[in-house]
């Protein structure tokens, strides 16, 4: 698999070290290309960054306590500044406009990521198991950036988790039984700054129940919309359409849920008067996602599942804008966004797949971890009985 494999353990300075040292390259290559690309998205130089991004350290340790250790030990690992790791951290943020400001055009587009999401439950499943993941798409040169790391922390789950080299969090599922994956909604509005999603994707992950993690979601302030489509091995999925105001919610229809990038539960007052989706494809991408994943209810095994999800994901219609994309000719340098990741997890088994770029291209393949191996050690006591 091209997407190198990273196991980190102990605590927090410690994790970040290991994580730091392992993807030391990945991690100043993804310095190297933000540092131009935050130019043009932030209208800030990287020098201003640097400067800029230790505002979002009390914001960040009040939200998840003890969390800006393991980014102190990625960079230390790394041989980078902390304060590089942390504007690593808040990319989506400063992918989206200048997020210090305490003025300016609060109902600014950003760059997101074009991604799609599923969920499908046992009453979608002919095989009876709970299934998860996405395709992960965002800019051509991330693809060199990217990893899966196996988080063993103390007191809390362990996680395996697919990210980009630096990063605290973003998609993945823990030995807990939540899975996370997550997609970007294309708007921003409010001028507060708020904990960059990361950590926030990294506190749900964390979690050991449900009310943790969706507490998580809701006791977050942020400054970028996004969606956060949790899913539980019990037969539970959400999807939380989340903003710097209100949120919104849909649970599954007949066992399937799917999210692209635009609003679908509700549309926030701030830009309803206005609002159009920030990728038109993502009003394809969803109805071909949920087409192709009805399909799964006639499978009878795993086997026959994890084909017919690999199938969905590899759709074409649209193309190069599809829900398997490719870089668009029309877009110039870093302008070009495609599918970077591919995910199948069947979080019944705790088997978790990737896809390194395109799933019509790359196999999903099994990541050498099953999710559960350590879930008896180190769950609270309350959890144990």
């Amino acid at each position: 698999m091209a997407v190198p494999l990273i196991e980190i353990s102990g605590d927090a300075r410690t994790r970040g070290r290991q994580h730091g040292e392992a993807a030391r390259d990945r991690i100043r290559r993804s310095i190297a290309y933000y540092r131009e690309a935050f130019t043009r998205t932030a209208k800030l130089r990287w020098d201003q960054v640097v400067e800029l991004s230790p505002r979002w350290v009390p914001i960040v340790e009040a939200y998840h306590p003890g969390i800006a250790e393991e980014v102190r030990g990625i960079a230390e690992g790394a041989a980078v500044t902390f304060e590089e790791i942390l504007a690593l951290n808040g990319r989506g943020e400063l992918s989206s406009g200048d997020p210090f400001q305490g003025s300016g055009d609060p109902f600014r587009d950003g760059e997101y990521e074009d991604c799609s999401s599923f969920a499908v439950l046992p009453p979608a499943s002919g095989d009876g198991h709970v299934w998860c993941g996405q395709n992960w798409d965002w800019r051509t040169e991330t693809g060199e950036t990217v990893i899966v790391l196996r988080i063993v922390q103390p007191g809390r789950p362990t996680i395996v988790m697919q990210t980009e080299a630096g990063q605290v969090g973003r998609h993945g599922v823990n030995s807990a039984g939540i899975a996370l994956n997550a997609n970007g909604l294309g708007v921003r509005f409010g001028t507060g700054l708020g904990v960059p999603q990361p950590f926030i994707r990294r506190r749900i992950l964390d979690s050991f129940d449900m009310q943790s993690a969706l507490t998580a979601v809701f006791d977050s302030t942020q400054s970028i919309c996004t969606n956060l489509l949790i899913t539980h091995r019990d037969g539970f999925a959400i999807d939380i359409e989340t903003t710097p105001a209100r949120h919104g919610w849909m649970y599954p229809t007949d066992g399937l849920l799917v999210h692209t990038n635009h609003f679908v539960a509700f549309v926030p007052e701030q830009i309803a008067a206005t609002y159009r989706p920030f990728s038109v494809n993502s009003l394809w991408r969803l109805d071909r996602l949920t087409q192709g994943l009805r399909k799964v209810r006639v499978a009878r095994t795993p086997e026959g599942t994890r084909a017919a999800i690999r199938t969905a994901l590899q759709d074409h219609f649209g193309h190069p804008d599809s829900l398997c994309k490719h870089p668009n000719p029309l877009s110039a340098g870093t302008d070009r966004n495609e599918t970077i990741t591919s995910s199948i997890v069947d979080l019944t088994a705790g088997e978790y797949r990737l896809a390194a770029g395109h799933p019509c291209e790359s196999p999903h393949e099994l990541l050498p971890w099953n999710v559960y191996e350590h879930e008896r050690a180190e769950a609270p006591d309350l959890l144990r009985a």
